[in-house]
């Protein structure tokens, strides 16, 4: 019985130590965790970045992707046959209009002008001669020295030589036009392409198969683009408009390197694509733009004046649509849906949603939530700077009295 009774107290003993320890440690951590929540509540506050919605004056526009194009584009082609003799320019020279660039061998057409000249010459002879003596028998008539069948002849040889005499000027003419012919000349001003013939080949009058050269003009120059149909109503809307301007970017990121006015608008929508054909000619002195290049358009329609605009890093995708995260007055976040107007390079238009002056947050932590209490990374980097300057400045004060 007395062992009994000494193992329920050395069992009490036991529960009683094992309870004063665990109510030590318990208290351990409590004043652990009182003293972390006093350090953290301060250094746990999220920092963020954030800027300021403002307004400014921001373009209403339609981008599309065109294709550059040469507003005239010949191609040489021989209108004569034979040997090319010699090629006057390089391949890729920039040229002017009536500049001579083949030559191809004139020996057959010069003789064949000669020989023209020659018949024209002896013709032109007989002629005045028949004339002479045309008007030597007219007053031999009128005294009735001659009859009148020998008169008659004498004006018939005139006039049937004056008609050849015409068909040998239009014989000179034609052989002046085929040696011409074999002088060929640029009839644009513009810029060569490659040549297809080398001199010595034998080139044929005006057939198939590849011209000699294409000569493009460069400046000024088209742009084709297109658009989708919906879009036509407002571009007709304001194409009267001084204000409406076509801004041409190589790259879709840097300055415009062109800018120019609509000059054409296709008469009928592609039914293919539901688009409609436009084009612009713009100035192109240096040649920044090239034929057949893939160019970025800017259609300006208007400009307007106080657009709210935040930077593209702050707006956010949602499943129900775009949104930003806004910092209220309490220093707490709140998530407000945003509708789009456009985006111009890394500026967001804000169509609705959010208004000038809001603070918005551009860099979004993992961390961030709605609600929770966030400071804006070096919003308070100079209060405690020009505090801590004044607490030294105070202290210095006390020392020196």
């Amino acid at each position: 019985m007395l062992l009994v009774f000494l193992a329920i107290g050395a069992v009490a003993a036991g529960g009683y130590w094992y309870w004063q320890q665990s109510a030590s440690a318990a208290s351990s951590v409590g004043k652990s965790k009182s003293k972390g929540d006093g350090t953290g509540g301060r250094g746990g506050t999220l920092v963020v970045k954030a800027t300021q919605a403002v307004a400014k004056p921001m373009p209403v526009l339609i981008e599309a992707v065109g294709t550059v194009e040469s507003e005239h584009s010949v191609q040489i082609r021989a209108q004569v046959s034979g040997v090319l003799q010699s090629v006057l320019f390089k391949e890729g020279d920039k040229v002017e209009a009536g500049q001579l660039l083949f030559q191809i061998d004139p020996r057959t057409f010069q003789a064949s002008y000669n020989q023209a000249q020659a018949q024209l010459a002896r013709d032109q002879a007989q002629l005045e001669n028949a004339r002479v003596q045309r008007d030597r028998l007219e007053p031999l008539l009128k005294r009735e020295f001659i009859t009148q069948q020998e008169f008659d002849v004498a004006v018939t040889s005139t006039k049937s030589l004056e008609a050849t005499v015409a068909a040998d000027r239009a014989l000179l003419e034609q052989a002046q036009i085929q040696l011409e012919f074999s002088r060929i000349r640029a009839p644009i001003a513009g810029r060569t392409g490659a040549l297809a013939v080398k001199p010595g080949n034998l080139v044929p009058a005006a057939g198939g198969g590849a011209p000699l050269v294409t000569i493009n003009s460069t400046d000024p120059i088209l742009v084709s683009f297109s658009i989708p149909e919906r879009q036509l109503e407002e571009i007709r809307s304001h194409q009267n408009e001084k204000e409406m301007r076509i801004e041409i970017l190589p790259d879709r990121s840097g300055p415009p390197a062109a800018e120019g006015k609509l000059v054409f608008i296709d008469n009928t929508v592609t039914a293919q694509t539901g688009t409609v054909l436009l084009k612009t000619r713009v100035v192109n002195k240096n040649e920044i733009l090239w034929p057949g290049q893939f160019i970025n358009v800017r259609i300006i329609l208007k400009i307007e004046p106080e657009a709210v605009v935040v930077p593209e890093a702050a707006v956010q995708p949602g499943q129900e649509g775009s949104f930003v995260y806004l910092i209220d007055a309490d220093s707490k976040v709140q998530v407000h849906p945003v509708k789009i107007s456009r985006q111009i390079g890394g500026d967001v238009v804000i169509a609705s949603g959010v208004k000038a002056g809001a603070q918005i947050i551009t860099e979004i932590p993992q961390a961030l939530q709605p609600g929770i209490t966030v400071r804006v990374a070096g919003a308070e980097g100079k209060g405690s700077v020009d505090k801590g300057k004044a607490t030294g400045k105070k202290g210095k004060a006390k020392s020196e009295d």
